[in-house]
């Protein structure tokens, strides 16, 4: 079952974020429009549930971070769009980002920044050093969990999933964890890696055995 943090402690992480990216606009339409994204009924894994665990993940941290107001943003935007049967989420999630940040006056250079980083988490490939880093590595945090919340997510995901046959999503989910687990790192972060390497590994042999 997805958590449900009050909108009084998201709302101002989602304002210092905004306006800490040089935002004009009052930006309170957008965080209602953001939430009620992640409150979709479909989503059982990519919900207001993974946004909060992220953006409280992001709170320890955010002190590694170059520019923390746009990865901030960036972890907001990021599953903004979701849709189980489409490719194209992340691009969607971005084209929705770049919209509000133009309209909304920011910088054209911070923009595309936001962008990319909510690009990054399509996990297609390693992402660049620096803020992609940290974002990806705090999206992929929910690999390193405790065995109870790590069991939570896997069922999460097979909920999401549930219009697909059975025998055909446990043999791509397996492929799916198994590409994690072949990475000589699945933290780029030092931080991630000391933390959370050893039991995400542990957590993906018990998924994919």
């Amino acid at each position: 079952m997805n958590t449900a943090p009050t909108r009084a402690t998201l709302e101002p992480l989602f304002a210092s974020a905004w306006h800490g990216a040089g935002a004009s606009a009052d930006g309170a339409a957008l965080c209602e429009a953001l939430l009620a994204a992640y409150a979709e009924p479909h989503r059982q894994y990519h919900s207001t549930q993974h946004l909060t665990e992220c953006l409280q993940s992001f709170e320890a941290v955010c002190h590694l971070a170059q520019r923390p107001a746009e990865v901030a943003l960036a972890l907001w935007f990021h599953d903004a769009v979701y849709d189980v049967q489409r490719h194209d989420n992340e691009a969607q999630s971005a084209a929705w980002a770049r919209e509000a940040l133009t309209t909304a006056g920011v910088q054209a250079d911070v923009t595309e920044r936001v962008c990319a980083l909510v690009m990054a988490t399509r996990h297609t490939s390693a992402p660049a050093a620096g803020d992609a880093q940290l974002l990806v590595d705090i999206d992929l945090s929910i690999l390193g969990a405790d065995a109870q919340r790590f069991a939570q997510y896997e069922q999460q995901i097979l909920e999401e999933y549930a219009f697909v046959p059975e025998a055909v999503f446990r043999t791509k989910r397996k492929e799916v964890l198994q590409s994690f687990s072949d990475r000589p790192r699945i933290y780029g972060t030092e931080h991630f890696y000391d933390a959370l390497e050893v039991r995400a590994r542990a957590n993906l042999a018990r998924a994919v055995a």
